[in-house]
């Protein structure tokens, strides 16, 4: 598959706007609209009760997220939302007084609240103090200490746009016995994730951002060392091995991840990321960092020649992932006139954020730059 080919399946590209904000929502393709319309084929009276079909959608997408994540379906569970994951971990590791855990300043609240909640139980935070949008791997190492239990960071972070060291940050916890932790929904379907070269222990990501599926439907991946570590606080009846002999009460739970899928999950969700999964397969995630990585670039040369700074027009490619953001104090002005002009970004915290996505080309980039410079000029 190429970008035209892929461009044919959104059409939102025939609607003449520019839709540069898939860290917040991706657009909905036809291989999304075809499964909705089967689905509710399905669910209208071809076949109602369509648990079969679900199957099907559910084994299909957890071996596709798997090969884009590095692992196997059955490291893999379904969860609502990326914080409801995260408790999963932070609520079933057992944390006594005194132990700690090291997150940052600026993740996204779903990286920081489900720790944050141990304080209470004597878990001690330590909050490492970003430099200009960069969470340093040295600031990491400088704040470990013998009981530090957790490293939570997100694999990209959503005001700035920063592509933290995976690696690097995996091997460090990995010489300390650190449990790695990743919040990876500004980074799974933006660059290539693989949980075991960067030993990641955990990681939870939804599929509305840029995966462009649907809201409500999230993962978590664990590895199976992690997950004998962990004590289950919550299960249902579909965590047990025996869930279909209904009468029989037998607590035994399943040796797969899927342990933490506790009763019915958003099955519509299921089979619209399964559908959309194939995109990424089909056009492979090394052309799908290569090519947004690419727009960034282009993106932060462009917005450089017409006088803006970027948060991060100074940092190396290896740590950049899609996301650009600039400070102004008119952000709201401009993210009103760009949406008049059909032209979709966010507001974050006094920053505009542009999130291009594989598909989005040169010209869409050209063409919103200019707009942009007319705006802040006031013409």
């Amino acid at each position: 598959m190429n970008i035209t080919e892929a461009r044919k399946l959104f059409p939102h590209l025939d609607t003449d706007q520019i839709y540069f904000n898939h860290a917040a929502k991706g657009p909905w393709s036809s291989l999304v609209l075809n499964r909705i319309n089967e689905y509710a084929q399905q669910r209208s009276g071809d076949k109602i009760e369509n648990y079969q079909s679900f199957l099907k959608w559910d084994s299909g997408a957890k071996e596709k997220l798997g090969k884009i994540l590095g692992t196997t379906a059955d490291r893999l569970a379904w969860v609502d939302n990326v914080s409801n994951g995260l408790n999963i971990l932070a609520q079933g590791l057992d944390l006594k007084a005194g132990d700690r855990i090291i997150l940052n300043d600026i993740e996204f609240p779903s990286n920081i609240y489900p720790f944050l909640n141990l304080q209470k139980q004597g878990v001690e935070i330590d909050l490492i103090k970003s430099r200009n949008g960069i969470v340093d791997l040295e600031d990491i190492e400088k704040a470990i200490t013998p009981k530090t239990k957790l490293i939570s960071i997100s694999l990209v972070q959503f005001l700035s746009g920063y592509r933290a060291d995976v690696d690097a940050i995996g091997e460090l916890c990995k010489r300390h016995r650190i449990i790695f932790s990743i919040d990876a929904i500004q980074g799974a379907g933006v660059v290539q994730i693989d949980v075991n070269k960067s030993k990641i222990d955990f990681l939870s990501g939804g599929t509305q951002k840029w995966l462009m599926s649907s809201q409500g439907l999230s993962y978590i991946y664990l590895s199976e060392e992690l997950q004998n570590r962990i004590n289950q606080k919550n299960v249902g009846w579909t965590s047990v091995n025996n869930a279909w002999n209904l009468l029989d009460y037998e607590l035994t739970l399943k040796s797969s991840a899927e342990r933490f899928q506790n009763g019915t999950v958003n099955a519509l969700g299921v089979a619209i990321f399964d559908s959309m999964l194939d995109l990424f397969l089909n056009f492979e995630m090394q052309n799908v960092e290569n090519k947004i990585l690419a727009n960034t670039n282009f993106f932060l040369e462009k917005l450089s020649q017409i006088g803006i700074k970027t948060i991060l027009e100074n940092v190396t490619e290896k740590n950049r992932a899609g996301i650009i953001t600039f400070k102004h104090e008119d952000a709201k002005r401009i993210y009103d006139e760009l949406e008049k002009k059909k032209i979709y970004s966010a507001v974050r915290e006094g920053m505009i954020r542009f999130s291009p996505h594989f598909y989005n080309t040169n010209e869409e980039i050209e063409k919103v730059v200019k707009e942009l410079g007319k705006i802040i000029e006031g013409r």
